[in-house]
């Protein structure tokens, strides 16, 4: 009885530390989920939140653009553009714009010589006046066919000196002044425009056809994107596009799709037109062009801003779970989109990982990121 009683009371001596023991880790684990659960929010005042500019949207799905990436180039308005080149071989004696020149239509843009345009203009100063002389002369003294003649050749003349690219002033003048040095002509703007390209130096003799100077009405440019030959989305003209340069976003659509596909490149080339009433834009410049289409289904959807990186680099958004106390939350990454009402023209990112009616930080995430990372917030205490 005694060994029976001495073995009971040394099975309790070694229980009770036990239960102690187990006590203790339940207290310390209580407080670490009570440390856990306070780290999971993360409360501002409404000072920080005004400052930050911090902006809350509530979630919903919605039918938004998908946007379909191609690398694009800036390019001249086919429609708008002109090319000034001689109509006979040349020597250019002078220059009367330079590259970037905002000319006017009839401004003079570069003076020629050519000892065509010199015969031609000579041979017009004799038909000019012996057209003058037969119109003075009556019926009784020239007969009907001689004047026709006359006036034939004269029409032929003046016909020659226009497809040599002279204007009806420069026409008038070799008339008008018997002095005037034959065979020099002065190649005038036809439309406004900027100069665009002036290839060309005094003294330098130049073909017929060869293009000197390129002018083009800016206010509206091309943008050829090229899109892989396995690409098959049906881009229908008037297709809205946006057009990424650096920083600054441009609007865009498509006026034509080549169904043709380049041979060395293996590309399909869609043509859009774009606005340009800043000039700021300029042929040659490389853009990043987004094509918008619809989705098929109402998706959730977010701005860039909205996101920012955990510490273990997953993409998170804020939601506020109360006033003024937010919470981490990983997504995940669907199709780029574009919401047509965004004034910002900002893309937009479909998610998962979210549901409806949550309020969400679609402006300041950044902040709160800060503010999580000073007071050792971590998404993974979930």
């Amino acid at each position: 009885m005694n060994t029976l009683k001495l073995f009971q009371v040394t099975i309790f001596s070694l229980i009770m530390p036990l239960q102690g023991n187990l006590a203790q880790a339940e207290e310390h684990q209580e407080t670490s989920d009570e440390h856990t659960t306070s780290t999971q929010e993360i409360t501002l005042s409404d000072t920080q939140i005004n400052l930050a500019e911090i902006k809350i949207i509530a979630i919903t799905k919605k039918t938004m653009n998908i946007s379909l990436y191609a690398p694009g180039e800036i390019m001249t308005n086919g429609y708008t553009s002109y090319y000034v080149s001689p109509r006979i071989e040349s020597i250019i004696l002078k220059r009367h714009v330079k590259l970037g020149d905002e000319v006017k239509a009839g401004q003079a843009l570069v003076s020629l010589f050519s000892e065509k345009v010199a015969q031609a203009q000579a041979s017009y100063r004799i038909a000019h006046a012996e057209w003058q002389r037969v119109q003075a002369l009556t019926s009784e003294v020239i007969s009907q066919k001689v004047k026709l003649a006359t006036e034939t050749e004269f029409i032929a003349a003046t016909s020659q000196l226009k497809a040599y690219g002279l204007s009806n002033n420069a026409i008038a003048v070799i008339t008008q002044d018997s002095s005037s040095a034959l065979g020099e002509y002065t190649l005038t703007a036809q439309r406004a425009g900027s100069v665009l390209s002036d290839d060309f130096h005094q003294g330098q003799r130049i073909n017929a056809g060869d293009t000197i100077i390129i002018l083009a009405d800016e206010s509206q440019l091309w943008v050829e994107a090229k899109l892989p030959a396995t690409e098959s989305t049906v881009l229908e003209k008037g297709t809205i596009a946006q057009l990424s340069l650096g920083n600054k976003l441009y609007r865009a659509s498509v006026i034509q799709a080549a169904h043709n596909i380049d041979a060395q490149t293996r590309t399909r080339v869609v043509r859009l037109i774009v606005d340009n009433n800043q000039h700021q834009l300029h042929p040659g410049m490389f853009v990043d062009v987004a094509f918008l289409l619809k989705t098929t289904n109402p998706v959730i959807a977010l701005p860039q801003s909205a996101f920012s990186r955990s510490s273990d680099g997953d993409w998170q958004v804020f939601i506020e779970t109360s006033k003024n106390n937010f919470s981490a939350i990983e997504v995940e990454f669907g199709a780029t989109l574009q919401n047509e009402n965004d004034l910002k023209m900002r893309q937009w990112q479909e998610v998962t990982g979210l549901k409806q009616g949550q309020n969400v930080v679609i402006e300041g995430a950044f902040f709160i990121a800060a503010q999580a990372a000073k007071s050792g917030f971590d998404i993974h205490n979930h």
